[in-house]
């Protein structure tokens, strides 16, 4: 249960409060609005089984994800207060004692940290574990193509739309400490696709608090640092519609571009995966009335989300910089080794769109890499790979082959894992504690008027 809290304490703007049922729903912040930048990879994805349009549809579900724009995690947002009154060393050993012991080992908790395990330790009443396992087996049965389409638009949205490229280029991390954000990245996603991920015993689970207790972290340093200026324009930074944009986009993308490319699914194995990736959400902090029971909520979301993710913010331009440096030489090797980028920049605008490409890549040396013969090479390819996995479906042995594959975490996962060990070993960082933003949490240092 939620504590019984006043839904508007006094606060700088009339709508940082927490939804309660029955609450009128808020309107989306101004910056909000529908972009042509991501139309046609909304399109591309969902119109088999929607129609598609510039504006999104207003549906009671994309309006709950307007108004969830401008709210966090409760439960970890109020956690991260109550540490801030303890001190957050000392919190953090509590919450890694009430994971690993269960909170009724821990000494006179904060009432935050109580909550927050009340929600841990007792799943929802929809939560189906085996309709969870099934969901698993099919995400991880999709297509390599499948998973880098979905990967590839996450880079997009990370470092192109608006809220989440300002968040994560304020804090720096891609610029400053990019082997352990990767690494960090990479050893959650395979994480998470293992039997039995979220069980309450489950390493993983308790990895998945800590990140979720990270993001509640930078969610109170933004709003210190940004002031309530930003805050009335943009809503909450890391919002709670955000991350549950991130389960649906992330859970329907890899199914939902195999469909498109000739291995089709059906409504129930859409609703399966759905299913696995709403209960993820759940466990990083979404809000229960958020949270879509079928893929066809899902894509409703999608929709909105991609929609509104915004335009490209001034972080994008140093983030982008950041990871192109290696191609400032203009001399004949400087020139030839940009060229020879062409084939990777091609295959990036395949999985999302051109303009998206020449968004990210406005202010860097790759601005001018030619897309469109490697772009069409990307998609010729691709669909045979795709189609070739469709006539597998259907050969003999079929579920065996699936079941072999799907036994254990995502090979494409673990692929990735190892190459972010080794960049990250070659640091020196050789562990993912998930603590990182501990001392941003703890800081006072005042925010811009």
């Amino acid at each position: 249960m939620r504590p019984q809290i006043d839904p508007q304490p006094a606060t700088t703007h009339p709508y940082d409060y927490y939804y309660r049922a029955g609450m009128p729903l808020r309107p989306p912040p101004r910056r909000a609005v529908a972009s042509d930048l991501w139309y046609e990879p909304r399109k591309a994805m969902l119109s088999p089984w929607m129609p598609v349009f510039r504006e999104p549809r207003e549906t009671p579900r994309t309006r709950l994800m307007a108004d969830h724009l401008w709210q966090g995690d409760e439960p970890m947002d109020e956690v991260v207060a109550a540490f801030r009154r303890l001190g957050t060393a000392g919190g953090r050993r509590m919450l890694n004692r009430a994971l690993a012991h269960g909170i009724d080992s821990v000494d006179d908790p904060p009432a935050a940290l109580v909550n927050l395990f009340a929600g841990v330790d007792n799943p929802p009443d929809w939560y189906d574990p085996d309709l969870w396992e099934y969901g698993r087996r099919l995400w991880v049965n999709v297509s390599t193509a499948g998973k880098m389409a979905m990967g590839v638009q996450d880079f997009m949205g990370t470092f192109v739309g608006a809220e989440v490229a300002s968040a994560v280029g304020e804090t720096g991390r891609f610029v400053r400490d990019p082997y352990r954000r990767n690494l960090e990245t990479s050893v959650w996603f395979g994480s998470v696709t293992e039997p039995g991920a979220l069980e309450r015993r489950s390493p993983i689970l308790h990895d998945t608090v800590r990140v979720r207790l990270m993001h509640a972290q930078v969610r109170a340093m933004l709003r210190r640092r940004w002031g309530a200026e930003h805050f009335a324009l943009h809503g909450n930074p890391i919002s709670n519609a955000t991350t549950m944009g991130a389960a649906v986009t992330f859970g329907l993308t890899p199914i939902c571009f195999d469909h498109v490319h000739g291995r089709r699914c059906t409504t129930a194995q859409l609703d399966a995966v759905m299913h696995y990736w709403a209960y993820i959400a759940h466990c990083f902090g979404v809000a229960d009335e958020l949270i879509p029971r079928s893929a066809a909520e899902g894509m409703e979301m999608v929709d909105y989300m991609v929609a509104t993710a915004g335009v490209a913010p001034e972080r994008t331009a140093a983030m982008a910089g950041a990871a192109t440096r290696v191609f400032t030489d203009r001399s004949l090797p400087g020139r030839a080794r940009i060229a020879a980028t062409a084939p990777m920049v091609g295959a990036l605008a395949f999985y999302s769109s051109e303009p998206l490409v020449r968004t990210l890549l406005a202010d860097t040396p790759l601005r001018d890499v030619p897309v469109r013969p490697w772009m069409d090479a990307t998609a010729i390819a691709t669909t045979v790979a795709v189609r070739l996995r469709a006539l597998d479906d259907r050969l003999p042995g079929a579920r065996r082959r699936m079941t072999r594959r799907t036994a254990g975490s995502d090979p494409f996962w673990g692929r990735n894992i190892k190459v972010a060990k080794f960049l990250a070993a070659r640091v020196g960082i050789h562990g993912t504690p998930f603590d990182h933003h501990d001392v941003s949490a703890d800081s006072t240092a005042r925010c811009p008027s």
